[in-house]
């Protein structure tokens, strides 16, 4: 392969312009002489025969015989040895249920197994989507799995599968989610083949420990710290130069004394990144496609601003524009995505959770075409979707973690750079640290040789699961079960071990059960035997962040009478569980008194409950009128470019509104049997509320 580390010429190079000047920004593009050798092997394999890695015939051939627990790099092909697990089920006329944590990822991997074992033999189960549930490989998410976990033991039948494949197991440390994925794990009953996949694990063998203790079943840990794709962490100075971040000592030097003499505290750098000129310094040296990761969402939105057009060759102009045509084709309601220009002309693109769905998905699509320079993107992409590149650019080494800004985890950094180079498209990969003042690159250098940090259980009480044990369990029942909990695992080596765990780390379980459960019985849904009374049988079915002051709107009436259009508008502030006020732009042709109405009602209805539950301690969420108003109007058949226009929210945001709201009237359509008309007004308003931009049929 040619070497390509020099930089290509301005006859044969595409380049950016604006104003018909070359705007790299960077005064003398070039890189430190030690790195010749490296950028030496940059290219494409060539391509030849598949051959698998010796950690994946390992697993492969274990989970015959034991679960396993899979832990390798991001991008090194954990999914074959699913895939290739899944075959040899199919082989023996057994069933698999493939769960993962986001429903992009559920409809990526569908689309995917659809084409390699054939769309009859796949289903795919998540809120909005279900089909084929007979088929004898179903994809879903974990919360879906947990779910018919509840049902089967209520039912006191089997789950209908002999392999359940869990995706992205590192979640179970995840701090609000991590709860589902350690449920599974606890229901799951023994006779179900396990195989779970990760990115690397620190801890793995002390996971493993715990379930062959509550399982009985041999557990096998399968190791490979082996990257498919080796990769150079590099400092691009604001002069141009890219230099090694790390030497045999530590941080750079160089980089140390740009930085400040702490090499740590004197962050210094642009305050604003024309990352358009970046793009050119990276093109220059062919470390494109790229990803950069920043902090929030509007910044990369306004990241597009700075990339001016380019000039494109006409070969992959002409397959940019096929298939962004052929892709609006089947989604028409994007042609006039503000966006979209910027997605032709500079072939970059944004990528975050405030992005319609299908504009995601577009984005996600022509980057695996190859016909995208960059994109810039939140953590989300670093959380599962499957859409590695050449280089991986860090512009701050802090995240928000919803409150605060905190500096990243190794963990975090490396899922992050764990999207640098594609196997079978790069023989290496690069992250690129941007010096700026949230950036610290000595952190990055020291996180970037450091295990992820070890898996804690995050394992909590909440009203749903107590309500759906209940169903299937007396009280000193679940207290067998909660003793079976990674938090109980990791409190009996943490004993063992005068290191152990932080302090704090878990409460105590069986308290917060009973403390729950005394509230179930306060207010009518529990009785003194600690059985389900009927409130509580058919409020264990809405399983919901809220499902007691959903069910007590139910039974107090707060939701009689309701129409479509205003029992859409009365779950979504059950929905938005953030504190964020939004002002609404209403004007006199807009008709919100019904609304108003109906959500005073509403509130009227769970006053008492809300309360209460504030009283003996429990987390209430806000309730807000403009969540009500947002789903009231889009029910109605107002125009999506209106309903921004009156509800000034990110349209990702609004999209996940919908969505969720869809989720909660589905949740009350489960109540058919004892609340028919409710049900049947609930299966109306999710037809009303499910349309484009957010939903395609």
């Amino acid at each position: 392969m040619k070497s390509h580390y020099r930089m290509r010429s301005a006859q044969h190079r595409s380049r950016r312009k604006e104003g018909g000047k070359d705007r790299s920004g960077y005064e003398h593009p070039r890189i430190e002489q030690g790195l010749k050798r490296v950028f030496s092997r940059i290219g494409v394999p060539e391509e030849g025969a598949f051959k698998p890695d010796p950690f994946q015939l390992e697993a492969l051939e274990l989970v015959r015989d034991h679960d396993v627990l899979v832990c390798a790099p991001t991008g090194s092909g954990k999914t074959w040895v699913a895939s290739q697990a899944i075959r040899n089920c199919l082989m023996k006329n057994m069933r698999v249920w493939y769960a993962s944590p986001l429903k992009a990822l559920t409809n990526s991997i569908y689309a995917e197994f659809c084409g390699d074992f054939g769309k009859q033999n796949c289903g795919i189960l998540t809120g909005d989507r279900k089909e084929n549930l007979e088929a004898p490989v179903i994809v879903g998410t974990t919360e879906i799995l947990r779910n018919q976990l509840y049902d089967v033991m209520h039912q006191g039948g089997t789950l209908r599968s002999d392999l359940v494949i869990l995706d992205e197991a590192h979640y179970l440390s995840d701090p609000e989610r991590g709860v589902v994925w350690e449920e599974v794990l606890i229901y799951l009953p023994s006779r179900v083949r396990l195989l779970l996949l990760s990115a690397t694990i620190s801890n793995a063998r002390e996971i493993c420990g715990w379930l062959h203790k509550i399982r009985g079943t041999p557990m096998r840990v399968v190791r490979s710290d082996q990257r498919p794709v080796p990769l150079n962490m590099l400092f691009l100075f604001p002069d141009g130069l890219l230099s090694p971040l790390s030497g045999k000592r530590g941080l750079v030097p160089k980089i140390k004394k740009f930085m400040g003499a702490s090499g740590h505290k004197g962050r210094r750098g642009r305050s604003v990144v024309r990352f358009g000129a970046v793009i050119e310094e990276l093109r220059q040296f062919d470390l494109l496609p790229a990803i950069f990761f920043l902090k929030s969402r509007s910044d990369c939105d306004k990241a597009l601003r700075t990339c001016p057009s380019v000039e494109t060759p006409l070969k992959l102009k002409m397959r940019l524009r096929q298939g962004v045509q052929s892709f609006l084709e089947e989604y028409p309601h994007l042609r006039e995505h503000r966006q979209l220009g910027r997605l032709l002309k500079s072939r970059v693109a944004s990528h975050h959770g405030g992005q319609l769905p299908y504009w995601k998905v577009l984005i996600e699509r022509m980057m695996g075409f190859g016909v995208l320079e960059a994109i810039f993107s939140t953590s989300t992409v670093a959380a599962g979707v499957n859409f590695p590149a050449r280089t991986v650019v860090l512009v701050q080494s802090d995240r928000f973690n919803g409150h605060d800004f905190v500096d990243l985890t190794s963990t975090e950094l490396h899922q992050m750079v764990g999207r640098a180079g594609r196997r079978g498209k790069d023989h290496i990969g690069f992250a690129v640290v941007l010096p700026g003042i949230h950036q610290d690159p000595k952190l990055i250098h020291e996180l970037s040789d450091s295990l992820p940090e070890p898996i804690v259980s995050r394992i909590h009480i909440n009203f749903s699961m107590t309500l759906n044990l209940l169903l299937s369990h007396t009280p000193l029942e679940v207290r067998d079960l909660l003793e079976r909990s990674f938090a109980r695992f990791q409190e009996e080596e943490k004993r063992g071990d005068p290191a152990g765990y932080p302090e704090g780390r878990n409460e105590d379980l069986w308290d917060s059960f009973r403390h729950h459960l005394r509230f179930l019985e306060k207010t009518g849904f529990v009785d003194k035997t600690g059985k389900l009374t009927p409130d509580g049988y058919w409020a264990s079915k809405l399983r919901v962040d809220q499902p007691l002051l959903i069910a007590e709107a139910i039974r107090k009436e707060g939701l009689a009478g309701a129409e479509p259009l205003l029992l859409a508008g009365g779950l979504a502030p059950f929905v938005w569980d953030r504190s964020r006020e939004v002002e609404l732009r209403v004007d006199q042709q807009i008709d919100l008194a019904d609304m108003e109405s109906f959500f005073d009602a509403i509130l009227v209805s769970i006053n008492g409950l809300k309360g209460l539950k504030t009283r003996w301690g429990f987390p209430t969420p806000p309730i807000s009128f403009w969540p009500a108003a947002a789903l009231h109007l889009w029910a109605g058949g107002l125009s999506w470019d209106e309903l921004l226009r009156i509800v000034p929210v990110g349209e990702g945001d609004m999209a996940s509104l919908v969505m969720r709201t869809a989720d909660h009237l589905r949740q009350v359509f489960s109540l058919k049997d004892t609340h028919p008309d409710l049900a049947t007004i609930a299966k109306e308003a999710i037809g009303l509320i499910l349309r484009e931009p957010v939903y395609v049929l």
